[in-house]
């Protein structure tokens, strides 16, 4: 796959976003674009009819939009790899229930694109290979987050986040001394992000396995995880087998 043209299709109901997209994988190379669609309906009827290797996915659009395109593509045989290409950044967990490649965030950055077509490409050849099974690919964890403040939209990556706290129907994303808003379920972080970098301790609280420093007891016997900026948490009772997993013991 790597030798060869990634046959391409490009679905954004905004044109400018389309036309954006072509100017860059023109610029990359080794792209072949075989069409361009609007909606999701065309999108599926296009993929059926085309058969192209990737699809550059928009999410928000009327009607059918890009989960639900990726969606029923993915019941086909020879399902295409998705790279979504959207505006928000509330969409990444649902991005990586239907197994996409990547996630990017509008306005793409070339490297990042770029990066994509790499993860889409190494994707495409373990599959032709049959060793899509025994090795998960790049991105089959969640790898970054886009959060807003009052400049716009911030990226966070997902290695740098020291915790995760849950704050009713949102979750605050922790790095250093700042922290960050996104919509997202706990359990989808969980499920998302990858395990040999987090733990989860607490039903509403998530933390990278390296920025814990020691555990200790408190007076009635629970689990205290010591953190690494000097901050406890406390470790549910449902969780307190992670204890002994993250000690050895």
């Amino acid at each position: 796959m790597d030798d060869l043209l990634l046959k391409t299709l490009v679905v954004d109901d905004e044109p400018l976003a389309t036309e954006r997209l072509q100017l860059l994988l023109a610029r990359l190379g080794g792209i072949d674009l075989v069409g361009t669609a609007s909606d999701g309906e065309a999108a599926c009827r296009m993929a059926e009819a085309l058969r192209p290797d990737l699809l550059l996915l928009d999410i928000a659009m009327p009607g059918m939009d890009g989960i639900d395109v990726a969606r029923e593509l993915g019941r086909s045989a020879g399902r295409p790899a998705v790279i979504f290409v959207t505006a928000f950044d509330q969409f990444a967990v649902s991005a990586f229930e239907v197994e996409a490649v990547d996630y990017l965030v509008k306005p793409v950055d070339p490297k990042r694109l770029e990066r994509a077509l790499e993860r889409a490409r190494a994707h495409l050849s373990r599959r032709g290979s049959g060793a899509e099974e025994a090795a998960p690919p790049p991105g089959s964890h969640l790898e970054e987050f886009w959060a807003s403040d009052l400049s716009g939209l911030v990226r966070i990556r997902a290695i740098d986040i020291d915790r995760v706290s849950a704050e009713r129907d949102y979750m605050r994303l922790h790095v250093g001394t700042r922290s960050w808003l996104i919509h997202h379920s706990m359990a989808a972080l969980e499920e998302g992000l990858d395990p040999a970098q987090f733990v989860r301790l607490h039903r509403s609280a998530i933390v990278r396995r390296d920025f814990i420093s020691g555990f200790q007891r408190n007076a009635s016997g629970r689990w205290i995880a010591r953190l690494a900026d000097g901050t406890e948490q406390p470790v549910g009772r449902l969780y307190a087998d992670c204890v002994r997993e993250i000690a050895g013991r």
